[in-house]
């Protein structure tokens, strides 16, 4: 049996990738778990696309103000120093390439950087794209976190996606909850593997060839 880790893990394993200084967009889902694991020394500025900068972590029970919210109408928190603007305003951040970092959820990602993530293109699905295609096409770069596998045990790295797309080539990096991948000129090359995943298991579980040495940073 494979390795596997925990949402939260995982979340803080990508909190640690985002480096001080970065401006962040947290797609909605789990990676919106990445904020409450961000180190509360380093000066990590987070956006919402309903208009703000200066995020912080969610609140406890006792300190909820509705009129505080993400783009996934979750609680949230406001740091010192953070602002609120207009969604046109955010939105113009998003698509001007000023975003150095966004965490998408994903359906398939493909083996050249193309990311889907909105639609499973069934019959009756409901459209939920949001402000994905801008993050995914504006963002400096893209991180995907997601499960590895579906819940029908189907690879969500794939050759190439048959899913409606979000964005074309720009996905930079995949965090799973196995291991986490980069994306390169020649496939798929494995980070970082988790437990006792081994690059075969992991070919084994996409069915693609993956790159056999572990990146190091």
């Amino acid at each position: 049996m494979t390795t596997r880790i925990s949402r939260d893990d995982l979340a803080r394993r990508i909190a640690a990738d985002i480096p001080e200084g970065a401006v962040v967009n947290l797609g909605i889902g789990a990676p919106t778990l990445v904020a409450n694991f961000l180190p509360a020394e380093l000066e990590i500025i987070l956006h919402t696309e309903n208009g703000m900068l200066g995020m912080g972590p969610a609140p406890d029970a006792t300190h909820v103000d509705p009129d505080l919210i993400n783009a996934g109408k979750q609680a949230v928190t406001e740091l010192a120093g953070s602002a609120f603007f207009h969604h046109a305003d955010s939105f113009a951040m998003m698509r001007g390439g000023h975003l150095d970092v966004c965490v998408l959820g994903a359906f398939q990602v493909s083996q050249t950087g193309d990311l889907a993530n909105w639609s499973t293109g069934a019959p009756g699905a409901i459209p939920a794209v949001g402000g994905a295609m801008d993050l995914a096409i504006g963002a400096k770069s893209v991180y995907v976190m997601t499960d590895l596998l579906t819940k029908s045990d189907e690879s969500k790295l794939v050759a190439a996606c048959t899913y409606p797309l979000t964005g074309v080539g720009c996905v930079t990096r995949v965090y799973t909850d196995h291991a986490v991948f980069d994306v390169t000129p020649e496939g798929f090359a494995v980070r970082e593997a988790f437990g006792d995943n081994t690059v075969e298991d992991l070919e084994q579980l996409t069915g693609l060839s993956l790159s056999a040495a572990i990146q190091e940073d």
